[in-house]
């Protein structure tokens, strides 16, 4: 259902707002609907990993990795360096 909004706004915003709009082929209701939707998402932070990270974490216990780091060289560098 569609309902009639009305704002009050500085009229130099409103013509740019329309201008814009025009340019864009899209009716300034849709512009202003569009950014009320963003404006109240859900903000969702972006991964820090790859999906194929993401399925591994929690593969291996944080003991099972310090007992590995305390016996493998090449682990011990990898963490180190922060790879993992």
């Amino acid at each position: 259902m569609e309902t009639k909004l009305t704002l009050k706004m500085d009229e130099a915003v409103i013509l740019s707002a329309k201008k814009y709009a025009e340019n864009n082929h899209r009716s300034l209701s849709r512009l202003v609907e569009n950014y009320f939707k963003n404006l109240t998402q859900e903000y969702t932070p972006p991964k820090k990993y790859s999906p194929l990270v993401e399925s591994l974490i929690g593969v291996i216990s944080e003991d099972d990795l310090n007992d590995l780091v305390e016996k493998d060289t090449r682990a011990r560098w990898i963490v180190k360096r922060e790879i993992i």
